[in-house]
């Protein structure tokens, strides 16, 4: 049977670390938490568990951090855990299983991460995979009978243990600031970290958020180095800021880029509140039933349900139709019960 060391990167968690390590602790061969600068009791509970606490002090990286922590594992496998995610007891039993079960040339192993939608997260999916558990040495082996190159590719298996996230704080403002940071020293964010921004910005972002974020999307918009889809991402970011500055040519300038190519609910929305803003609740309500009905959101669900459907119900109430009104309102409804 294979071992497993348990690494995790923690500040301030005390609300949540002991409920995560009751449901996996005794599964662990070797617990290690780094702390990157707490100011209550996580460190206390920490050590509850383990004698491997270790402090890191933190320089806005957590690829760092967590490097730090991976460098203390000594067993075959590495779990990387948060401080706010939770195994029930039925997925208690299946890593138990693939504990024992895991075949040695198995170097990554996903698993799912559930109930990412009810906290509000970045993400457009309730369950997907995410790489867990991670072999901590790997050997490199010849492939091919002819022409024989090394396997650079892992061998990654897709389990079927569902990790529930129960986060006690919605992360995303702390992470939008660490983006203002980042850019602001010039780091030229990856295709991943560009969507991610972006996600961040219209899930938990404020005026100010999208305002200091206008000059670092100005240049990715025009980036000739940058992907199709991080360019539509800039386009969408850029389009609200141009709603929020009340600007007509830029919103012009950039939802048509988005327009001529593949619409998305989220430019709809933004064209809704042009158009609602200026009292043209009629062509504004075609924007807002384009964003529900017509296209998909790229970047917020919302923007495909209650954004839109909540843009009807104004619009209609605004002309006086007070039967179409009810109708989006009992849409509404439906869509928030899902």
């Amino acid at each position: 049977m294979v071992t497993f060391s348990l690494c995790m990167i923690v500040k301030n968690e005390e609300k949540v670390l002991a409920r995560c390590l009751d449901s996996i602790a005794d599964i662990m061969d070797e617990i290690i938490i780094v702390d990157t600068g707490s100011s209550d009791a996580t460190r206390e509970i920490a050590a509850r568990y383990t004698d491997r606490v270790f402090d890191f002090e933190w320089i806005d990286d957590f690829a760092k951090a967590r490097n730090f922590a991976f460098s203390k594992a000594t067993k075959d496998y590495i779990y990387s855990a948060d401080a706010d995610e939770v195994l029930d007891e039925e997925n208690r039993e299946r890593l138990r299983a693939l504990k024992k079960n895991l075949l040695p040339e198995i170097e990554i192993v996903q698993m799912k991460y559930g109930n990412q939608l009810e906290y509000g997260t970045v993400y457009n999916f309730d369950e997907e995979y995410r790489p867990k558990l991670f072999k901590r040495l790997r050997e490199f082996t010849w492939i091919e009978p002819i022409h024989e190159s090394v396997r650079l590719d892992p061998v990654v298996f897709d389990s079927d243990i569902v990790i529930t996230h129960k986060p006690h704080e919605n992360h995303a403002k702390r992470d939008i600031a660490n983006f203002e940071k980042q850019t602001k020293k010039g780091l030229r964010l990856s295709k991943h970290l560009h969507s991610m921004y972006a996600r961040e910005l219209f899930l938990a972002g404020d005026d100010e958020d999208f305002l200091k974020a206008e000059k670092f999307f100005l240049s990715s918009a025009e980036d000739i180095e940058r992907s199709s889809e991080e360019v539509m991402e800039a386009n969408l970011v850029l389009s609200h800021i141009a709603g929020l500055k009340k600007d007509g040519a830029m919103l012009l300038k950039h939802a048509s880029k988005l327009l001529v190519t593949e619409s998305s609910s989220e430019i709809c929305i933004e064209l809704g509140n042009f158009f609602e803003g200026r009292k043209d609740y009629t062509e504004a309500a075609i924007w807002y039933y384009n964003a529900v009905y017509e296209v998909k959101p790229v970047i917020n669900l919302r923007a495909g349900g209650e954004l839109g459907l909540n843009g009807l119900i104004r619009c209609y109430r605004a002309l006086g139709n007070e039967e179409a009104a009810a109708q989006y309102e009992r849409e509404l409804i439906n869509e928030l019960g899902k």
